[in-house]
């Protein structure tokens, strides 16, 4: 019996979605049996925000929509974090979420609250479907609006009634209202405007939606022209690729390639790790500061200039800056470029290597490209020589080093954390496109347990590496359970320093005083063998090389790992904030 969860299946499998994250309730079922039905994986979670996060990892990997469904009220509350995250990531999703009958609407009936007026603020789009011939129209809008532009999240609100079918939706009304046994005048109306209603619901016609035609950018060109000029001219450039260059990106190679003819010295940030590999020449880590402060010509693609770029003043006014964005806005925010051009900036890298006419600059930017490697050897170096792999519990500078080595030439990362993730970024290098997953600008935790189960199910065979710090654990442990469940495992690594050591760092200094930081060396690799996955404590640093090794054997068997690291205090990231 066909149902209004089968159209929505349809329109997800024409555009090529493949997952669909949720939490059970009855509002939603039908849209889990119809994704089922046509062959898309329904992979349910323990908590609703995971299932965004999980949908927002995929959208990122692969390049197409993220899916999720909630169910009504509190379903949907529970997703507001992690579809914030993806507004501020510029993830394009769409996340159905349930509601009460049409009729019930407004009048108390259970989980009924305006849903929309809690997710408009946050999503790129959202509408209340009204109607079962709307459906299909609605989501198609739904899906277009979340990946058109400046990509985000969507959300479509989707009434109970228009998703189960007909003849089971007409007899919940009549046992609810008595439909056929209706006496007096009073009564007979009802009933009348009931059958109406459901008549209108199920076969009423949809108006098609009217859209103009997006209009082309004009001065694109000109502004590729300008780029190539400035860039051509450069001695010292630098380029900065943010994660937007890789949104709906699905052959990063092809950006990979641009950015090889260029030839210039490349800093990646957020998704964009990786997208040169592991150790490409052009690729530095360290001293992005410095670097910009010595260079003539600054590229800045899909990279806004916020704190990350101390709000475009860590770019000196005597460079050219040039920014590729689909953001208007994110073009000129805090700084106004030389040289600004609204468009996709991975394909605006393309652009400018074939204006170039392909011919690498690499050789001509040899010395300051050798220059800037030369202090990255250096604080590469001044990292190894601070590591410690002797004395009581372990250091995180020696643990990532071995974990850098240890790792797959094709594992994924996803970190979700503070001190310790932050620790990690300076060591482990991310090995392929599309292999590195962070919660992006907005800096939320808690999106580990999500993502990690994400990036697992679409890059099956591959190793999953979850780096959490004890902190930002806790927020998603429980979704090794979902782990088991559906056959994936990820390798979970906890920094346990019994801190909230981010926030204590600067606490401590400026305030004298750990309140509210204080964590305890709580057994988690125990909560993760609770789920049914397989815990390894970690406390002897003579054990790193083994631990690992015991780590990538069990989840080659297909059984998630956690693997609790008890970490010695240390000074490393002395005088950093996170504020």
């Amino acid at each position: 019996m066909s149902h209004g969860g089968d159209l929505i299946a349809e329109v997800l499998v024409r555009h090529g979605a493949t997952h669909l994250f949720t939490l059970c309730g009855g509002h939603i079922s039908p849209i889990l049996t119809g994704c089922h039905t046509l062959g898309i994986k329904v992979v349910d979670v323990r908590d609703e925000v995971n299932a965004v996060f999980a949908a927002d990892a995929v959208a990122r990997m692969t390049g197409t929509i993220g899916v999720a469904a909630v169910t009504a009220g509190p379903g949907v509350t529970n997703t507001i974090t992690a579809v914030k995250n993806a507004q501020m990531a510029q993830t394009p999703m769409i996340i159905f979420g349930g509601a009460p009958a049409t009729l019930l609407k407004g009048r108390g009936a259970l989980q009924d609250i305006d849903t929309l007026s809690i997710m408009q603020p946050i999503t790129k789009w959202s509408a209340s479907v009204k109607t079962v011939p709307a459906l299909v129209p609605t989501v198609e809008r739904a899906i277009k609006e979340a990946t058109s532009g400046v990509p985000g999240p969507v959300f479509v609100e989707v009434p109970v009634d228009l998703l189960y079918p007909e003849a089971i939706v007409r007899e919940w009304y009549e046992k609810e209202t008595g439909m056929g046994k209706a006496k007096g005048i009073g009564a007979k109306a009802l009933e009348l405007y009931i059958k109406g209603h459901l008549y209108r619901q199920f076969h009423a016609p949809t108006l098609p939606d009217v859209s103009l035609p997006s209009l082309p950018h004009r001065g694109r060109e000109r502004g590729i022209d300008a780029a190539a000029a400035a860039f051509a001219a450069a001695k010292q450039p630098v380029i900065i690729v943010g994660s937007q260059t890789l949104v709906g990106v699905t052959d990063p190679g092809r950006i990979a390639r641009a950015l090889g003819v260029l030839g210039a010295p490349v800093f990646l940030g957020g998704t964009a790790r990786g997208l040169l590999g592991r150790t490409h020449e052009l690729q530095l880590r360290h001293n992005r500061g410095a670097a910009l402060k010595n260079a003539d010509v600054v590229i800045v693609c899909g990279f806004p200039f916020d704190f990350r770029l101390g709000y475009g003043r860590g770019i000196p006014k005597r460079a050219t800056l040039i920014a590729a964005n689909l953001s208007s806005h994110e073009l000129r925010k805090n700084r106004r470029p030389e040289i600004a051009v609204e468009m996709h900036a991975g394909e605006f890298l393309v652009a400018l290597s074939e204006k170039l006419g392909g011919s690498s600059r690499t050789e001509t930017l040899r010395p300051w490209l050798e220059q800037l490697r030369t202090g990255e050897a250096a604080r590469d170096a001044d990292i190894t020589k601070k590591a410690s792999s002797t004395g009581d519990l372990v250091d995180p500078l020696h643990f990532f080093l071995r974990m850098e080595e240890a790792m797959a030439d094709d594992a994924v990362l996803v970190v979700d954390g503070g001190d310790f993730v932050a620790t990690a970024s300076y060591i482990v290098r991310p090995r392929a496109p599309l292999s590195w997953l962070d919660p992006g600008v907005f800096g939320t935790l808690g999106v580990g347990g999500g993502m990690a189960l994400g990036a697992a199910l679409v890059r099956p065979g591959r190793e999953v590496w979850l780096i959490w710090g004890d902190g930002s654990s806790a927020y998603s442990l429980a979704e090794f359970d979902t782990f088991v469940r559906h056959g994936v495992a990820p390798i979970a690594v906890i920094g346990n320093d019994a801190s909230w050591a981010q926030i204590a760092r600067e606490q401590v200094e400026i305030l004298g005083t750990t309140l509210g930081c204080d964590l305890r060396r709580t057994d988690y690799h125990k909560v993760a063998e609770g789920y049914g996955g397989v815990g390894l404590v970690l406390n002897d640093p003579t054990r790193v090389d083994a631990t690992l090794a015991e780590a990538k054997a069990i989840a080659k068997t297909g059984r998630p790992v956690c693997i609790n690291v008890h970490l010695r205090k240390n000074d490393f990231r002395k005088g950093s904030i996170s504020i």
